[in-house]
This record gives C-alpha cells, structure tokens and sequence, in this order.
C-alpha cells in the first residue's frame, strides 16, 4: 500500500473523531446554557417571559400590563402585569374616563355598555396598583381593561383580594398577576355590543423571587361574599380547565407542573 493510500483513511478518521467531539461539546455547552438560563430567568421578570397562551392571538402590550381581548365576549381573556412592593402608593390621583384601547384592532367595547346596566365597570388591572405613575395610572382605564362585575362584588370579596395582593406585593418583594373573567358560552350580556357578564373571575399570583417560587390561584363567583379569601383557592389547572389558557407555559415544565398542580395556600401569609 503506497502512502496516499495510507493518507486518506487516516484523514477521514481524524475528521469523524474532530467533528464527534465539537458536536459533543456544543451540544453539552447549549444544554448547560439552557439551564442556567431557566434558573435565571424564573427570578428575573424583565427577561423571562411570565405571559399565558392567548386563544385569540390578539394581544395587547401596554408600558404597564399586556392583555388578550377576545372579541366574541368584548373583553380580556386576561390581564397580566408585574407588581413591586415599590408600585403600592398612595398618591391621590383623578380618575380619568375610560376611553378606548387604541391597540385592539377589531376596537374594545365602549364603556356607553356599561350605563344603566347594573354592574360596575370592573378594572381587571386595577387602577390601585397603578397609582406609582400618572401614565401608568391612566393606562388602566382602558375600556380593555374592565368587565361587568356585580357591585357589591366589585367593592366587597374582590376589593379584599386586590388590597391582599398589594400586601403580599410588599411582603414578598415582587408578583406576577394574571386576572380574568371565565369566559363561556351562553352567557348574560349589557349593551349594544353584548359585552358577556362572567359568573366566575379568577386571579392568579406568581412569587417568583427565590428561595422560594410559589404561586397561588382565586376563582371567584361574581357575587359578594363574607367567607374568607382561603375559601376561594384552587389550582391553576382547574382554571386552565374552564378557560382553555396555558398559563405560565414558558416555565421549566417541572416547575409548572408543580406550581399548577397545587391548591396548598399554606406557605402564603393570610394575616
């Protein structure tokens, strides 16, 4: 065997075990990478990506919250945003009108729905967590924003569970809030434009700062109650059930599947 007939097996070889070894550490460094970004990214809200599915693929990105409206009910499916323990103020500020979203293409319901309806016009991001800045303030009067919710539930058990989210915000540093009514068929409507009446609205909170990342669950039927606020916790899954969303689905699946399965309210301060 002459020698460029030696050569050229040998160069083959060295070029499969050249190639076996550089896929082998690429692949081993992407999948370190991919972990140590799930790790970071489940404690750091600006670069991880807390929203739910949307089924409707209308989304709405605000400065201060971001939504998905469902035109078939004339309101959100749901409305997320981040709230600090450094957003709770107490700053007096005048309440504007509510005015249309100008991002929801096939427009948002007018709030003319609402008059002589019987039901308030209920912020789903309320305008109480907004009160840090005038912008963000008046962001939350979005007609985008709201659903017919009874009064007495509006200023009675609800109004305890948004005063209870702004305390946790503060004892826990930061949340993740995801707020909407059950939207199903074959339900009430006030105006011209049929806006749907829920019987049921949900909360959903992720603590996602460490050590400990927990998340809680409030699904509330639209009437005012004297129970107290533990009496209404569920599971996320049970509420991904009756609403079709996925709820925080960019989470390490083991992670999700842990926080959604879980209704224990235990390791959440109700004092």
């Amino acid at each position: 065997m002459n020698r460029r007939s030696k050569f050229f097996p040998l160069l083959t070889l060295l070029i499969a075990i050249g190639l076996y070894t550089y896929n082998y550490y690429t692949s081993k460094k992407n999948h370190l990478k991919k972990t140590n970004t799930s790790e970071v990214n489940t404690t750091n809200s600006s670069s991880f990506n807390f929203l739910p599915s949307s089924t409707t693929g209308q989304i709405a990105k605000h400065n201060y919250y971001t939504l998905s409206y469902n035109e078939l009910y004339e309101q959100a499916e749901w409305v997320a945003h981040q709230l600090k323990g450094s957003h709770i103020t107490h700053n007096n500020r005048k309440r504007p009108y509510f005015i249309d979203d100008p991002k929801i293409l096939s427009k948002s319901a007018s709030y003319r729905n609402y008059k002589n309806s019987g039901y308030d016009r209920g912020h789903l991001c309320p305008a109480g967590d907004r009160k840090f800045s005038l912008e963000a303030f008046k962001e939350t009067f979005y007609t985008s924003n709201i659903s017919p919710q009874n009064h007495d539930f509006n200023t009675g058990i609800w109004n305890r569970l948004e005063q209870k989210t702004r305390y946790w915000a503060k004892k826990y540093e930061a949340l993740y809030v995801i707020t909407g009514g059950i939207l199903t068929k074959n339900l009430k409507t006030i105006g011209k434009e049929h806006v749907a009446v829920p019987k049921y609205f949900y909360k959903i909170l992720l603590d996602y700062t460490k050590p400990e990342i927990k998340a809680i669950a409030f699904l509330m039927l639209n009437k005012d109650s004297n129970k107290p606020l533990y009496n209404f916790v569920v599971s996320i899954d049970e509420i991904e059930k009756r609403t079709g969303i996925d709820f925080f689905p960019a989470l390490p699946d083991a992670l999700e599947n842990k926080l959604e399965a879980s209704s224990n309210y235990k390791n959440w301060s109700f004092r």
